[in-house]
């Protein structure tokens, strides 16, 4: 591995060539404001970025609208949107809208939900959605390298009314695995990676870029969209000398608090929206900090106070976001279901909880309920539940591996009921639950728009190599 870069992630060993441009983490250039009148187009196709920057070469890249990451989309809730998508790549590809309650002919599942999109081709994806929030679209087909190599961008639905901020900032973490040449490194799926923790980088991105400063001025409200679109990294930042408080979840709204501890933590494919009051003293530094994995602490950037008085003495009163009409599920009257995440390699490099284990395709090393359905999805999956339309469930999900799984239910925001059974606060929702090695998580939601509709991990690795099946709702 002498050819990749240290994976330590030591803030000053990894590619840092030289003073970054922190405009790229202001908001981005790339934006693309739609009304009902416009079309948009994405086109997916190979490019270059300056990931590294200073005198690094440009990286080589798939990627929407050339640029890493791809345009970000804002849309009005309750706006009809339509996107043609257009396919550059050498091989097939589709778009999952994560996150976004939508026809299921519009979920981007190949095979599943429509014929991928063959190169040279082009699909359009027309939906309205309901719910205002941060969600973010990328490919469901040959997902790790596609989303590895940098197909991913940001899709914010803002709510009717203009919530009260300074300024509205989205931030696409992404993870990178580089060579000293600044080149993404070979290797994706990697068997023994894959039963494990899945492909983990060493160098990590603030919207397309590596980032040393974020300019801001004291007093002003930030509200800060915070987006993983990692393939696998597990991130919990901490903002240091200031106080974050969550507004949203996966694009929900939930009751404004600080998170525990002070860590903002997002497994891939998470969102959460902070309010964050720029408290700190004009002219200071202060560090953002990615402590997740403690043997690979780093800072990701530094908030850069400008010297000119604060905008405002002190805070405004905090705001709460309005919900969404998001069906709130009868738990009196719930059906229940258990999902067990099962699989892995454990310390003793045996595979466990595979005992059994059905497959779909080659290369499994996980499984839910003792099925393995491999790759991005397939026609003629069958379902591991047919639900009833207009019921409420509640799923419990058992992981009983030794790693940790995102794990994201297409097509429905749910809420987060519990977790080992205790009652989680706040009034969470979500599209995407973090689930411990040996915890539970209990998630409700009701079943209101028929098709079949994937659950799987979001560390890529797992989904494609077995952690993956199907609930259809007749």
């Amino acid at each position: 591995m002498s050819s990749v870069l240290h994976r330590t992630i030591n803030r000053r060993a990894v590619l840092i060539g030289g003073s970054l441009a922190a405009a790229a983490l202001l908001p981005r250039v790339a934006r693309t404001a739609m009304d009902s009148s416009k079309e948009l187009s994405l086109t997916g196709a190979p490019g270059r970025a300056p990931i590294v920057g200073g005198s690094y070469p440009a990286t080589d890249v798939w990627c929407y609208g050339n640029s890493i990451p791809g345009p970000e989309v804002r849309v009005r809730q309750g706006q009809p949107v339509r996107i043609v998508v257009g396919n550059q790549l050498p091989e097939d590809t589709t778009v999952h809208w994560h996150g976004i309650r939508l026809p299921n002919a519009m979920d981007g599942v190949p095979g599943l939900t429509q014929r991928p999109i063959k190169p040279g081709r082009q699909f359009t994806y027309e939906f309205t959605p309901p719910d205002a929030g941060t969600f973010w679209y990328h490919p469901h087909a040959d997902s790790l390298q596609q989303l590895g190599r940098g197909l991913a961008g940001a899709l914010i639905v803002e709510e009717r009314e203009a919530v009260p901020v300074d300024r509205d900032v989205v931030w696409m973490l992404s993870d990178w695995r580089l060579t000293s040449g600044a080149q993404i490194a070979s290797g994706f799926g990697n068997a023994m990676e894959a039963a494990m923790s899945g492909r983990v980088g060493n160098t990590v991105t603030i919207n397309g870029a590596i980032s040393d400063q974020v300019p801001v001025r004291a007093g002003e409200r930030l509200r800060l969209r915070l987006v993983n679109s990692a393939l696998a990294r597990i991130m919990a930042l901490r903002f240091e000398g200031h106080r974050p408080v969550v507004v949203a979840i996966d694009g929900q709204p939930c009751e404004p608090h600080e998170p525990e501890r002070g860590r903002l933590v997002l497994g891939p494919a998470m969102r959460i929206d902070v309010v964050l009051d720029m408290q700190g003293e004009p002219g200071r530094r202060y560090r953002v900090v990615d402590d997740y994995y403690p043997e690979l602490s780093y800072w990701l950037t530094e908030l850069a106070y400008d010297a000119k008085p604060p905008v405002r003495a002190r805070p405004d009163a905090m705001i709460s976001l309005p919900r969404n009409p998001v069906p709130e599920p009868d738990l009196a009257a719930a059906e229940r279901h258990e999902l067990k995440l099962q699989g892995g390699m454990m310390g003793g490099g045996a595979m466990t909880g595979m005992g059994g284990m059905m497959g779909m395709g080659h290369g499994a090393s996980w499984g839910i309920n003792g099925t393995s359905m491999t790759g991005d999805g397939h026609a003629g999956m069958p379902p591991l539940l047919t639900l009833q339309r207009g019921r409420s469930y509640v799923l419990t999900l058992r992981n009983e591996t030794a790693w940790w799984h995102p794990m994201h239910l297409h097509g429905f925001s749910f809420r987060v009921l519990s977790r080992n059974g205790a009652p989680v606060p706040h009034r969470q929702w979500a599209d995407t639950v973090l689930v411990p090695p040996k915890e539970t998580a209990d998630i409700a939601f009701v079943a209101d728009s028929p098709g079949d509709w994937m659950v799987h991990c979001h560390v890529t690795d797992h989904q494609v190599s077995g952690m993956m099946t199907v609930l259809r709702v007749a």
